[in-house]
């Protein structure tokens, strides 16, 4: 069963955009200072020889995507090498379809073969990369495509979810949990997605374990570049409503601490909601559960403010099977770095998760499959940032538009590279700065993810490689 509108990837331009934060952002044991984002140009072209092109980005954010005791730059440079395989892999894929089939057969049968491949060289047999990495870097052409096809149609990617456009329905990408009375056949992913999409989005704030809360702990030098540097000011400055919180998740005295001091400071400038990030270091749920319950006892307003917690625990979700129901009892607990896709959503919810939070960095594909799942069993979904920069922040801004959020989306690439985003923002200015507590999408295009490329006008370096007719 094929459509007229069907497309093929028939070409793939890849870069590399060096960027440096302004300050450096602590992920687990290690931290920030720069990244590389890769960005790719993918031509489609349909049945009838149609063709357009589409642009997909994300920062290879070596630190998350692979917590490792390996150095940074030999991870790096598998994350780039990976890029270009991938690149030379999607320019010779045969699928066809909408691009949330292609996308979806490419992860399941070329992919892995991929990271096989690689994982297989003596290189990498010490230190395999991780399929969150391997995700990352699939992200950026799989965004492309998508793009691409919204491009091709003239329509805006989220109105090509639907029986008009997909030649086969959710029960063919997913299956209902054992217990649940769901039913995937016949339905699409615009069943799952906001008919009305909201155009203004509350933005949440990530204070760092780095970040300072107070003049008296800058003891190195403070950048001067325009932009606020201490919490309060970046509340002031940009109206806030919303802080998230990164703890450390090994030190149950700092994380308490933490909690009070920035509960106290947005108390102060009538910040209403909190989440608490535990960085994935946290092995029993008591430790979770015993900060919460002093926090509810002797600060209850702190307490109260806390939305929801999110990933306490490792990123390996099958090999760390922790039963949380004593924390989703808490507080709704929220899935991120282990949710690669919806089969780990399904083990989640089996071990007492409540919530999920998306990312576009984990490929579009990928994130609208696991939105469609989620909320079919009755989860709760956030967006969550990769610190996304330039073109990464629109489509991750998309998303959490159309799926419908506990509240608004996280979105941090203003606190930590905001010049990065200059180029984009001139086009887009409503996106890369935050007012009165908010971004505004109002300033999107009407086709694909709507980047108005040619507005922004950004000068590319010479792709890294470029493969295809």
């Amino acid at each position: 069963m094929s459509k007229a509108s069907d497309i093929r990837v028939r070409a793939v331009r890849l870069f590399f955009l060096p960027v440096t934060t302004r300050v450096p952002l602590k992920f687990g044991p290690e931290t920030l200072t720069s990244v590389t984002c890769a960005r790719a140009c993918v031509t489609v072209e349909d049945r009838q020889g149609g063709t357009a092109t589409g642009w997909g980005e994300t920062p290879l954010s070596v630190q998350w995507v692979w917590p490792s005791a390996l150095p940074y730059e030999p991870r790096h440079q598998c994350l780039r090498s990976f890029c270009l395989a991938l690149a030379r892999a999607w320019a010779g894929w045969s699928g066809s379809g909408h691009p949330l089939e292609i996308g979806h057969d490419f992860q399941e049968h070329v992919l892995p073969r991929l990271l096989r491949d690689l994982n297989a060289t003596a290189a990498r047999r010490e230190h395999p990369m991780p399929w969150l990495a391997a995700l990352v870097c699939c992200s950026v052409f799989d965004q492309a495509v998508h793009d691409a096809y919204g491009n091709l149609l003239g329509k805006p990617v989220y109105a090509t979810y639907n029986a008009d456009h997909l030649n086969r329905d959710l029960a063919a990408f997913l299956e209902p949990a054992g217990d649940a009375a769901v039913q995937f056949a016949g339905r699409f992913p615009d069943h799952f997605l906001a008919a009305h999409p909201a155009r203004r989005l509350r933005a949440w704030h990530l204070v760092g374990g780095l970040d300072c809360l107070s003049a008296e702990e800058a003891s190195g030098p403070v950048p001067d570049d325009g932009h606020p540097f201490l919490l309060p000011d970046w509340i002031r400055t940009d109206g806030l409503k919303c802080l998230k919180v990164k703890l450390r998740g090994n030190d149950p005295t700092w994380d308490y601490h933490r909690l009070v001091r920035v509960g106290d400071i947005a108390l102060t400038h009538d910040v209403e909601w909190l989440s608490a990030d535990f960085n994935c270091t946290v092995t029993e749920p008591v430790y979770v559960n015993a900060i919460l319950d002093r926090l509810r006892d002797e600060h209850p307003r702190h307490y109260g403010m806390i939305l929801y917690v999110e990933q306490p625990f490792p990123y390996e979700l099958d090999q760390h099977r922790i039963d949380v129901r004593s924390v989703s009892g808490r507080k709704p607990l929220f899935l991120d770095e282990s949710a690669h896709d919806w089969r780990l959503i399904r083990l989640g919810r089996e071990l007492g998760w409540s919530g999920v939070a998306l990312k576009t960095c984990k490929t579009q594909t990928g994130a609208i499959l696991s939105a469609c799942w989620a909320k079919a069993h009755g989860m709760t979904l956030m967006v969550q940032d990769l610190t996304n920069p330039m073109l990464a922040q629109i489509p991750h801004l998309l998303l959490a538009a159309h799926t419908g959020t506990i509240m608004g989306v996280e979105t941090n690439c203003m606190q930590f590279y905001p010049a990065a985003s200059d180029a984009e923002a001139r086009a887009h200015p409503g996106l890369y700065r935050r007012r009165d507590g908010v971004v505004d999408l109002g300033s999107l295009g009407d086709t694909g993810f709507g980047y108005r490329i040619e507005r922004i006008g950004r000068e590319l370096p010479t792709p890294a490689v470029e493969c295809g007719d």
